[in-house]
């Protein structure tokens, strides 16, 4: 095979490959050759039929293999003597062919870019850290406290804001009945603004063995479309009025809820909060060196890439835009505008997933098997009471699991470069710390690399 390079235009390349009339011949007659000795041929035993007659049935079957055949060898010769590092599979172009006469085809292709990683020691990042103030562990406690709340019987009383209601209720628009409508023995705390908007607020003043007629309107963005902005009449018997009951805040409690002890249920809570504080300030801390990678380096990124991420982010918003669920940034600004804040995106995300992923390589950074425990683990714990659905899933998917290689790849490579870097640590209060994550995260996630 020659190979012989056209034109280089940045990442996109084309090269000239001649497979010589002799290799392609060579290539025919072992192909034919191969076909000869299991050809059946009607009135010749398998194999052996004459190979003229073989070569008439199956000539334009074998030269079409010994094309492509041809065609791998020279693209293969094409991207490995020249040390290319393809985007994607290169393109092919035959540009002369004739039998007795060489094979000329062309190959394009693009190519990653040559990155040259940088001192990573000589990066200064701000990292943000807050403490728990003791009062955000007494309102956790509160809040776990109040969801043990209980409530108890009281007879004669008139139902106030916070007081629970057991009601049977039939709802009906212009004095039929809808789905839906209907509940018996219901617990309804007045104040929770659970129900259509008025409808507690009628039953405030009632007592047991009282019948309401609450009047209210189903509001207009109502879910059930017939219902929407219609007037409704909803016949309510009141069966029982219901105070809440005190909930001590002691070690009683904190057993429960599977603590040894008060002290150590606030332990253990400080902790899940600052885990959060912690993942907030990682989080500020990834994007800030991930704004110092793209500033500090420069280089062409692969088109395809580029189109393809551009494409990916552009169809969530056409989804967005036709479900109605446009942020007010989105629908303040032209979609002209919006597009090529888009393309700038892709741009960004695809030159720093490049930036990371050679990092990666130069460090020789590997996910291990706890690694993905790890993560699986972390997901699992994100939906309490239903860990172990969690892990099903994942023993029973291998591609759910494939797919949490790459964050976990990426993270791994951004805890490297932070390894190396010099870290600067800065005590923020907690206000500081969630309202300068707001102010520096305002675009979606969507849309963020």
């Amino acid at each position: 095979m020659k190979v012989t390079e056209l034109k280089a235009n940045g990442l996109n390349k084309s090269y000239k490959v001649v497979a010589d009339n002799s290799d392609v011949s060579k290539e025919y007659s072992s192909r034919l050759a191969n076909v000869a000795k299991k050809a059946k041929i009607q009135g010749f035993r398998a194999g052996k039929a004459p190979l003229s007659m073989i070569e008439k049935k199956y000539h334009n079957e074998v030269m079409g293999e010994v094309m492509d055949e041809m065609i791998r060898k020279g693209t293969n010769e094409a991207v490995s003597s020249n040390k290319l590092r393809p985007v994607n599979q290169p393109s092919v172009k035959i540009l002369s062919f004739d039998e007795g006469k060489d094979l000329e085809f062309e190959v394009n292709v693009e190519v990653l870019p040559e990155i040259k990683i940088g001192d990573f020691s000589k990066i200064s990042l701000e990292k943000l850290t807050a403490d728990v103030p003791a009062e955000e562990v007494d309102k956790a406690v509160n809040y776990l406290a109040q969801s043990r709340k209980q409530t108890v019987k009281v007879d004669g009383k008139k139902a106030a804001k916070g007081d629970t209601v057991m009601i049977d209720f039939t709802g009906s628009v212009d004095g039929v009945e809808f789905n839906g409508g209907k509940g018996s023995d219901y617990p309804l705390e007045l104040g929770s603004n659970s129900f259509i908007p008025g409808f507690e607020d009628q039953l405030i003043g009632s007592s047991a063995g009282d019948k309401v007629d609450v009047k209210v309107k189903f509001p207009e963005n109502y879910h059930a479309k017939d219902l929407a902005g219609k007037d409704a009449v909803f016949a309510v018997s009141v069966r029982e009025v219901r105070e809440p009951k005190e909930i001590e805040i002691n070690d009683e409690l904190a057993k429960s809820l599977g603590a040894e002890s008060l002290d150590k249920l606030k332990e253990n809570l400080s902790s899940r909060i600052k885990a959060d504080y912690d993942n907030a300030s990682r989080m500020k801390l990834k994007r800030q060196l991930l704004d110092v990678l793209d500033k500090e380096y420069s280089f062409e990124v692969p088109n395809s890439l580029v189109d393809a991420e551009y494409n990916a982010i552009v169809q969530q918003y056409e989804q967005a835009k036709k479900m109605g669920r446009l942020d007010e940034e989105e629908k303040s600004k032209k979609e002209a505008d919006l597009l090529k804040e888009y393309k700038d995106i892709a741009i960004r995300r695809v030159k720093l997933g490049l930036l990371l992923s050679e990092v990666g390589q130069d460090a020789k950074v590997t996910i291990k098997p706890e690694d993905i425990n790890a993560a699986i683990m972390n997901e699992a714990r994100r939906y309490p009471g239903q860990e172990q659905l969690v892990l099903d899933y994942y023993l029973k998917n291998k591609n759910a699991v494939e797919a949490l290689k790459a964050p976990i790849f990426e993270e791994k490579i951004i805890d490297h470069i932070l390894s190396l870097a010099k870290l600067n640590e800065k005590k923020v209060s907690v206000e500081e710390l969630y309202k300068m994550e707001e102010e520096k995260t305002a675009k979606k996630t969507k849309k963020s690399a």
